[in-house]
């Protein structure tokens, strides 16, 4: 079959999206979404989107849905880009569907997988070699099961040459809109993002998950609204003793407490809170280092380079510029 051309003379990208039954449903329609927004954007065929199974028969997600295929796997033209979703089934996922992928990569321009997706590529030997990542969740598995890939845990979406692999669901998004980006130009991959109500902002090297999605939530009412006033006041004063006054409870008991109920102490939960709240600075705003070491409570900017450094391995003025060099 040829490919089909755009009304530039360019050839449409054939992505092909792996189906099988117990796959996460948001894998699989996140970047599809996208992949055909972005065609629609463009007014010309900029891909040509289709679902396979193995034996092109009905798939049922982790959910409970019911997905058609367009066909199976064996059949259509070799793809540009081969999508591999992530969910329940690629934990124990048929021999054959890892055989199939193995077949189909070396004709595929580009290797893609959403969330545990990495899993499977991983299994067909794909990854080997190469940086990737996956769910946070599985990272150290894909790490213990594939010591010959380099996982990077700390990233929503890793590029290594033609492969490129992401974090859980979401992840998905940010990275088809890269690719988007990429293939068809900025303008079509933010107007697919605002379309799906989504940032076209988060670079790969952003962390997967927030200081408030890294803790857990304190059971006791007191101990959450501590949590939510340091979120929104990172300039205060969040000393352990401050913050037990604030849950009127001693500081010892107030330490303990925290621990308990969230998994970390206070100190670092301030620590990875002024953290986050001081790169959204860095990446959203022109404020200058030292206005952002102030909104953040770090003081002073050499403290605030000194957490950069022990964190992400860069200063502050250099991760901004990394940022908006990857944007």
């Amino acid at each position: 079959m040829k490919p089909q051309r755009t009304g530039r003379g360019r050839a449409a990208r054939d992505v092909l999206v792996v189906l099988f039954d117990e796959v996460q449903s948001l894998d699989v329609t996140g970047p599809v979404e996208v992949f055909t927004g972005a065609t629609h954007a463009a007014g010309t065929p900029g891909y040509r989107v289709r679902t396979a199974s193995l034996d092109g028969t009905l798939v049922r997600t982790s959910s409970g849905l019911t997905l058609v295929p367009d066909g199976a796997l064996a059949d259509g033209p070799a793809p540009h880009t081969l999508l591999v979703p992530g969910g329940h089934g690629t934990r124990s996922s048929d021999p054959r569907l890892t055989d199939a992928v193995r077949d189909i990569a070396p004709r595929a321009q580009r290797l893609v997988s959403v969330c545990t997706g990495a899993l499977l590529l991983a299994e067909a030997g794909l990854l080997d070699g190469r940086r990737a990542t996956t769910h946070w969740m599985f990272c150290e598995k894909l790490a213990r099961d594939h010591p010959e890939v380099r996982v990077d845990a700390d990233r929503i979406y890793v590029r290594d040459g033609h492969v490129a692999t992401s974090a859980g669901v979401t992840a998905g998004i940010d990275l088809a809109l890269a690719l988007v980006e990429e293939d068809l130009g900025r303008d079509i991959a933010l107007t697919v993002a605002r379309h799906l109500v989504v940032f076209l902002r988060r670079p790969g090297n952003q962390a997967q998950f927030s200081a408030q999605l890294a803790a857990q939530t304190a059971q006791r009412a007191p101990l959450r609204e501590v949590q939510q006033w340091i979120t929104e006041h990172p300039a205060s004063d969040l000393s352990v003793e401050a913050l037990a006054e604030r849950a009127r409870l001693s500081p010892r008991h107030f330490a303990r407490a925290f621990h308990a109920e969230t998994g970390t102490t206070p100190g670092r939960y301030v620590e990875r809170v002024r953290l986050e709240h001081a790169r959204r600075l860095l990446e959203d705003t022109a404020d200058g280092v030292e206005e952002v070491s102030r909104c953040c409570g770090y003081g002073t900017p050499e403290a605030m380079r000194r957490a950069f450094v022990k964190h992400l391995g860069t200063g502050p003025s250099e991760y901004r510029r990394r940022f908006r060099t990857t944007r």
